[in-house]
């Protein structure tokens, strides 16, 4: 049996270099163009066309990374903060608005979920692995505290099963059986 939800993907983020490395104190490398998309091609088993890690062996269990936007409506409130954050800049690939991703990862001696994002293009499935834990880097572009406050709600890291495209906007996120 499946489980479904209606979720919004907030963001869709590719990310062709690590601009997020060395010390947070020196700040951030440039980006060398756009981050956020419209649209995303996924591979299956690689990753997100464009993505800095499409294809990279070390990265073929975690090439996608997904977000629930409900993290950061959390760090806002627990922070007092005045401003809303920016999605884009926790470099998660995939930000979903209507579902607790931070559940799917893999816990002791069980298999991550698999699920499916259906944004319009026909479902695309996904096996969650392990969590996205956040950085140190958090505190310098999102806010001071950050970093600790997303801990255990950093998202998680997916492999690919199908090929196929996400946009943003209105989609469904499908629980899939183990067997699938």
């Amino acid at each position: 049996m499946s489980e479904r939800a209606a979720v919004e993907i907030v963001t869709l983020v590719i990310s062709p270099v690590h601009a997020y490395e060395g010390r947070p104190s020196e700040g951030p490398r440039p980006d060398p163009g756009p981050v956020s998309r419209e649209r995303v091609e996924v591979r299956a088993g690689l990753g997100l066309v464009g993505d800095r890690y499409f294809n990279h062996r070390a990265h073929r269990q975690a090439a996608v990374s997904v977000f629930a936007a409900e993290s950061l409506d959390d760090v806002e409130r627990e922070l007092a903060l005045a401003s809303r954050l920016d999605p884009s800049f926790v470099r998660r690939n995939i930000v979903l608005r209507g579902f607790p991703v931070d559940g799917l990862a893999a816990r002791r001696g069980r298999r991550g979920a698999v699920f499916s994002l259906d944004s319009g293009d026909g479902p695309v499935r996904f096996r969650a692995h392990r969590p996205a834990n956040p950085c140190a880097w958090m505190d310098v572009v999102l806010a001071p505290g950050a970093f600790r406050a997303l801990r255990g709600r950093g998202g998680v890291r997916c492999v690919p099963l199908d090929d196929g495209a996400l946009r943003r906007g209105e989609a469904t996120l499908t629980l899939l059986p183990e067997d699938s």
